[in-house]
């Protein structure tokens, strides 16, 4: 989306009024940007939280026009873009836009046609509804941490925020995307929950189906897990590590070939294996063979390959969007100035 409000893309014309702040929601309309819709974010005062970690804030909210307003004393100057906005998204707890005036009721009765989602822990019914969370503790509540652990039996902090961005940001852009095209057809609007917690059970596809069949289900139960030594992570000789996923038949005859190694070798087998070379040796020597070993890198040495060059030369962000329902082919335009906005659109409401 341009600043001049022109734009192309599969939601292109389509009006978003973000009221999210930090990781879920900015993300999520982030997407809605990149294929198109005008999205104008809107921020407290002095700016949303995220602001004060500038690069992320940059990069998760480009291609959007910022509206600072205090909801409480002047949110009312929102009602003419409220009842017109296609997409209207939230992260408050259940009730604070009640509160504020722009509670689904009270837009859907100027504005019928609108898409509300809702982005939240635990759902607005239940006796979850106001408990504050975050990431880390719905992936705990939910029994994924618990299912890697290191040597003592630790659950070990994930790197990704999973809840957040699988359950929350692309939770989020799908069911926009349903409701739009439910819409399309229907002429209704729609009034959407995503709780991140509940999104979090899809990622315990395989221990939901292990238990309700009478299994354990523990660390190191299952590959994923630990129980499969074609299925870990290496140390190699020059203090490097090596993830090896060749569960499959094949995989494993070529990385067997490879490497020397029996085809019933176990961990303690393989470890000692690839402790007998560095880490990119071992790469070296796997070229050309079909299986799935690849070197642990770090984020700097990851940045530097021509694969994520490639990458990113289009987008800083690289986001699941099919390139011809996205906007343009160059990137979207910076994040906007905080309030930047106020004049040129507060005169439309």
């Amino acid at each position: 989306m341009s600043r001049d409000g022109a734009s192309t893309g599969s939601l292109g014309g389509l009006l978003v009024l973000d009221f999210t702040t930090l990781l879920p929601g900015p993300l999520a309309t982030l997407m809605l940007a990149r294929a198109g819709a005008e999205v104008i974010k809107i921020e407290r005062p002095e700016g949303e939280p995220m602001r004060s970690d500038l690069p992320v804030f940059e990069i998760l909210n480009r291609g959007k026009r910022s509206i600072a307003i205090d909801l409480k004393a002047d949110g009312a100057k929102l009602a003419g873009l409220a009842a017109r906005a296609d997409v209207i998204i939230e992260q408050f707890r259940p009730g604070v836009m009640d509160r504020l005036g722009f509670g689904y009721e009270a837009v859907r009765a100027v504005n019928p046609s609108v898409i509300y989602v809702s982005l939240n822990g635990y759902g607005s019914e239940g006796p979850d509804t106001l408990r504050p969370g975050h990431d880390l503790t719905w992936q705990a509540e939910s029994g994924l941490l618990s299912l890697n652990v290191d040597a003592n039996g630790a659950p070990v902090l994930p790197a990704a925020m999973v809840g957040d961005i699988a359950a929350g940001s692309h939770a989020a852009f799908a069911n926009i995307a349903l409701a739009l095209y439910r819409r399309e057809k229907s002429g209704e609007g729609a009034r959407i929950e995503v709780p991140m917690f509940n999104g979090l059970l899809a990622f315990l596809a395989e221990p939901l189906a292990h238990s309700a069949a009478g299994q354990s289900v523990h660390p190191g139960y299952s590959p994923a897990t630990g129980s499969s030594p074609r299925y870990g992570i290496y140390r190699a000789g020059d203090g490097r590590y090596l993830a090896l996923a060749s569960p499959e038949e094949k995989f494993w005859k070529a990385f067997c070939q490879r490497t020397g190694l029996p085809l019933d070798a176990g961990r303690e087998t393989i470890a000692a294996r690839l402790l007998e070379r560095g880490g990119q040796e071992w790469i070296d020597s796997f070229d050309g063979a079909d299986l799935c070993c690849s070197l642990v890198l770090t984020v700097g040495e990851a940045l530097a390959t021509p694969r994520m060059q490639r990458l990113l030369e289009a987008d800083p962000l690289p986001l699941p969007i099919a390139r011809q329902l996205a906007t343009g082919a160059g990137p979207l335009e910076a994040a906007p100035v905080l309030g930047e906005a106020n004049g040129t659109l507060q005169s439309q409401v």
